[in-house]
C-alpha cells in the first residue's frame, strides 16, 4: 500500500522536468496502456483507443497544432462564473508556476519523444450532461491509470486539453475518424529529469468534503 500512495501522491504533471533527450522504450508504453486497459468503462463498451506518437515530424505538426489552439483558447471570451471562494496567495502564487511550466511546454511540444492521443468513441457535440459524464467517465479512469503506470516506471506525463480547440484539425492529421471518435487529450510523455516528486499542496478534506449534504 505505502507504494501505491507513494504513486499516487506524487504522480504530477510534469512539463519542464521531461527529458527531451532520452528516448522511450515501446516495451514501456505497451506496459502502461495495457494496464490503462484494465480500467473501469461505461458497461463494459471499452470505446478506448490511443493514438501514440513518436515520429518526429508528426510530433512538430502536432505541436503546430496545439499551439495555435493554445492561442486561440487564450483569447476566447468566456461567460464568467461563479466563484464560491478567492484563490489564496499560495495558490496564486502556485498558479502562476503552473502557467510558467505550460509556457515551457508549449514551446518545447515538439522535442517530447512520445505523444499519446486518448480517444473514445462516439460524439458528445450538444449532447446532455449526463451522456458526457458517461463518456468522459468511460475513458479517463483508462488516462489515469497510464499515468500512474508511467509515473511508475520514470516517465513523467501531463493532461493537456487545449488542442480540443482544433480537435478536428489533429484528427485529419492522424487518421481519426471525426465524425464517430472524440478525442479527450494530448499526454506528452517521457523519462523525468529527476525523480524527486513531492505531493502537492492541496485544500484540506474539511473544506471540500461534504457528509450527507452540502
Amino acid at each position: 500500500m505505502a507504494d501505491l500512495d507513494h504513486v499516487l501522491t506524487t504522480t504530477r504533471a510534469v512539463r519542464r522536468r521531461l527529458d527531451l533527450t532520452r528516448p522511450v522504450d515501446l516495451a514501456i508504453l505497451r506496459e502502461c496502456l495495457a494496464l490503462a486497459l484494465q480500467a473501469p468503462t461505461g458497461g463494459n463498451d471499452q470505446g478506448w483507443h490511443f493514438v501514440v506518437v513518436t515520429d518526429a515530424a508528426t510530433r512538430a505538426a502536432i505541436a503546430d497544432i496545439y499551439r495555435a489552439a493554445a492561442i486561440e483558447y487564450a483569447n476566447r471570451e468566456r461567460p464568467p462564473q461563479p466563484r464560491l471562494r478567492e484563490r489564496t496567495e499560495a495558490e496564486r502564487a502556485a498558479r502562476k508556476k503552473v502557467m510558467a511550466s505550460s509556457a515551457h511546454l508549449f514551446e518545447h511540444l515538439h522535442e517530447v519523444p512520445v505523444h499519446v492521443i486518448p480517444c473514445i468513441e462516439g460524439r458528445l457535440d450538444g449532447a446532455p450532461l449526463a451522456d458526457q459524464a458517461t463518456t468522459f467517465g468511460s475513458i479517463f479512469p483508462a488516462v489515469w491509470s497510464f499515468m500512474l503506470a508511467a509515473r511508475s516506471r520514470g516517465l513523467g506525463t501531463s493532461l493537456t486539453t487545449v488542442h480540443l480547440e482544433r480537435e478536428a484539425e489533429m484528427a485529419e492529421l492522424l487518421g481519426i475518424p471525426h465524425d464517430a471518435v472524440t478525442q479527450v487529450a494530448l499526454i506528452p510523455v517521457a523519462h523525468t529529469i529527476g525523480d524527486r516528486f513531492s505531493p502537492a499542496a492541496r485544500r484540506g478534506i474539511e473544506e471540500v468534503v461534504h457528509w450527507e449534504q452540502w
